[in-house]
């Protein structure tokens, strides 16, 4: 697992899926908990953030991931 986190790209894909979809999810779960003043908001803005870094972020974690299996399987560093 460690070998995983060392990676750059693993971290970079960690960080545009929590970066980038994060903040739509809580605003989401804020407004099922009644913590919103608005019960139904629409946060156009967040849902933007997270479609345009949804699928990079999947992108570079599956390749960061793929590139740290290939070298372990290789037996690389």
């Amino acid at each position: 697992m460690k070998d995983y986190l060392k990676s750059k790209l693993v971290w970079l894909g960690l960080l545009l899926l929590i970066g980038g979809a994060g903040p739509l999810i809580a605003v989401i779960i804020a407004a099922e908990l009644g913590l919103t003043s608005d019960p139904n908001p629409n946060p156009i803005g967040l849902g933007l953030l997270a479609m345009v870094t949804f699928w990079p972020g999947v992108i570079a974690l599956t390749t960061g991931l793929a590139r740290v299996w290939n070298s372990k399987r290789k037996g690389g560093k």
